[in-house]
């Protein structure tokens, strides 16, 4: 286990606070606002090989799961200073734990509507941002959205509505899983990365999937089939940091 992560954890849970990064730098400060959290089970043995090497599907009662996330990235700025125009995104992730113990989140595809940082991302991070058409709209009945890409990767496009309801005192342990990951895993330059993000725990609240069509998760190699998803959250959002990534031993 890696000693700067925090000790409080629940059994096999992420770390119930941010990763410690007093004193490092921050390379991207963002806001997430109205923020859709949808994810659906699958078999850990299925999505084992779309990880970065050095890294394996993080698992909750025997199952991981594949997530559709959208929201607006709000005054993002890079160093703590630049900034760089907000944007709206939509991304399909897996989770993952490395030998360290290290917990991340795994982009496989990031729809963005902002060439610049789309690119940016890409060649600084390693990233895969695709440049997209996102719309995401909230209003008293709930929150929708919908993604139809431009380039690279296959075509592919999607549409929802969620209905927002109670706000979620306590996480339960599923919700914790899903949303306290501190950090992501990425290839870059031939060499598996950790980056910390920290930012406040998640404000959650109910909500449920109204409609949804689309290939987005598909496209990303991972077959949800046409179960219902396992866990719906919305959040008004949070402000994050993500910190000088860490080298993953393979």
């Amino acid at each position: 286990m890696d000693e700067r992560l925090p000790p409080e954890t629940r059994g096999g849970l992420p770390p119930m606070l941010p990763p410690r990064v007093s004193g490092a730098a921050a390379l991207v400060q963002q806001h997430w606002r109205d923020v859709v959290f949808v994810h659906w089970a699958v078999a850990p043995e299925a999505v084992a090989g779309l990880l970065p090497p050095g890294t394996r599907p993080d698992v909750l009662d025997g199952r991981t799961y594949v997530g559709l996330v959208a929201f607006r990235v709000a005054a993002p700025r890079l160093v703590g200073a630049v900034p760089t125009g907000g944007f709206n995104e939509a991304n399909v992730r897996l989770y993952s734990v490395d030998g360290r113990g290290n917990r991340g989140v795994v982009f496989l595809s990031m729809d963005a509507d902002a060439l610049p940082s789309v690119l940016a991302a890409r060649a600084l991070a390693g990233v895969p941002y695709i440049w997209s058409d996102v719309s995401l709209r909230t209003s008293p009945a709930g929150t929708a959205g919908a993604v139809r890409r431009r380039f690279p990767g296959p075509p592919a496009a999607a549409r929802w509505h969620v209905a927002v309801g109670d706000p979620i005192p306590e996480p339960a342990d599923l919700e914790h899983f899903l949303t306290a990951r501190w950090g992501l895993h990425t290839t870059h330059l031939g060499a598996t990365r950790w980056l910390p993000v920290s930012h406040p725990p998640w404000p959650l609240f109910r909500a449920e999937l109204r409609s949804y069509e689309g290939d987005l998760v598909t496209a990303a190699g991972v077959e949800s089939g046409r179960i219902p998803p396992a866990s719906v959250l919305w959040s008004p959002g949070t402000r994050a940091v993500f910190h000088p990534p860490r080298h993953v031993g393979a």
